[in-house]
């Protein structure tokens, strides 16, 4: 349940004004901006149950959500003022970081490799990594599977070079996969999973052994040091539908399906491969974060970032309480 440019950085003079008028009307209004993911079951889920706002209410705050195509987008959101809190997979926040993006780790999600997956179509000759040589990949640029093709990559000896990347979002690379226009794709839940049941298509090599895949909690750090106790009633009740979600994954999949437009069979087969268990405490106990850590200064991300960066001053100290 996850880089500016999870998962195309939205830019534009138009969009930046847009988004720069709505961040000045937030500014005099007490409202708690979230940004999801299709992937995010948890966060749709809350908010079509409106259980968040409802958690918030008391404290005077209503909720706005805005839906995103992948993570880079969501936190180009983040930076430029347009959202205040979301999730993101593993990579995401080490390109925005990158890219300057004034953001802060509040929390995280179990580890879920199982979720995302290197795919070939089903009558497809690829069998292996190895196979991939020379191919066309279609991924979201700066997302999760980013990181996971060139693990994949790496632990096969290969090189990134060795493949063509062809960056594309989710949707676009479902297109592109159908037609035969790419060779395979990289993908993740609930995507993943469509694809399996839909089309038949292969699995070549998921995140198992090859990356954590954990789906960070982000939060704009102006809000974040301003309004902490809005960022811990929000990870509360995370917390608590993550729960739910673990010990009824065919119900959540029944309840979900209408709303995201999937069959429950689709949903059920990602949430049974996607853990979660929302924490406001765990990057301090410094396991996420040293990962997170070595994501960035190994040599797999930062000779593509071409940047150097310890992740230790976005982790905010006022909301993570270890």
């Amino acid at each position: 349940m996850a880089s500016p440019t999870r998962r195309t950085i939205i830019t534009g003079i138009a969009l930046a004004a847009g988004w720069a008028g709505s961040a000045r009307v937030h500014a005099a209004e007490n409202v708690f901006r979230i940004s999801y993911q299709k992937g995010a079951v948890n966060l749709v889920l809350l908010k079509e149950r409106g259980t968040i706002e409802q958690a918030l209410k008391p404290q005077g705050w209503s909720v706005t959500w805005a839906e995103f195509p992948a993570g880079p987008q969501l936190l180009e959101a983040l930076n430029v003022g347009a959202a205040d809190f979301g999730e993101v997979g593993d990579t995401p926040p080490i390109f925005a970081q990158a890219a300057g993006a004034d953001i802060v780790y509040v929390g995280h999600e179990a580890p879920s490799p199982k979720n995302e997956a290197i795919l070939v179509p089903k009558d497809s000759p690829i069998k292996t990594i190895a196979d991939l040589k020379g191919r066309k990949i279609a991924l979201a640029k700066g997302s999760s599977v980013h990181n996971l093709l060139l693990r994949a990559l790496e632990a096969n000896g290969f090189a990134y070079t060795d493949v063509q990347p062809v960056f594309l979002t989710p949707a676009d690379a479902r297109a592109a996969f159908e037609s035969g226009a790419v060779d395979a794709w990289a993908i993740w839940d609930p995507y993943y999973a469509a694809v399996e049941i839909d089309l038949g298509a292969r699995t070549v090599a998921n995140g198992t052994g090859l990356v954590a895949a954990v789906g960070f909690l982000i939060a704009r750090r102006p809000f974040a040091e301003g309004h902490p106790k809005v960022i811990e009633t929000a990870l509360a009740v995370l917390g608590d539908i993550d729960l739910w979600f673990n010990t009824h994954p065919g119900e959540a999949a029944a309840e979900m399906s209408p709303r995201l437009g999937l069959p429950a069979v689709v949903l059920q087969r990602g949430f049974e491969r996607t853990p979660l268990g929302a924490s406001g405490r765990s990057p301090t106990n410094k396991l996420s974060i040293v990962k997170q850590r070595v994501r960035v200064h190994g040599r797999r991300l930062s000779w593509l970032l071409g940047w150097h960066r310890s992740v230790d001053r976005s982790v905010l100290g006022c909301v993570l309480r270890g």
